[in-house]
């Protein structure tokens, strides 16, 4: 079943927000490191199913946060990938003019 989690983009303003941002949406546990590294890990371990994260409008995030949200969840579909599982994760967003 496919598992679909709104994030609500435009309270995210750096990098501290943003991982307040998605603690809050996903429910991440205490001990989510608030790093990129721990993020992969942790969104990784949700995707044995679909998982969309519906990131809504971006216009007023910072590029490199996007840009890292990008990078980081092609990171996690090209590890799966490479363990022969499915890539499951999927991020539906509106970041107008990159």
């Amino acid at each position: 079943m496919t598992k679909v989690f709104r994030i609500k983009s435009s309270l995210i303003k750096d990098w501290d927000s943003f991982h307040a941002v998605f603690k809050e949406a996903l429910n991440l546990p205490d001990y989510y490191g608030k790093n990129m590294d721990a993020w992969i890990d942790l969104i990784d371990e949700m995707t044995d199913e679909p998982l969309i994260l519906d990131m809504g409008d971006c216009s007023q995030m910072p590029l490199e946060i996007f840009s890292a949200i990008l990078e980081c969840a092609a990171f996690v579909n090209y590890r799966r990938l490479e363990m022969n599982e499915s890539a499951n994760l999927i991020i539906s967003a509106h970041k107008p003019m990159l």
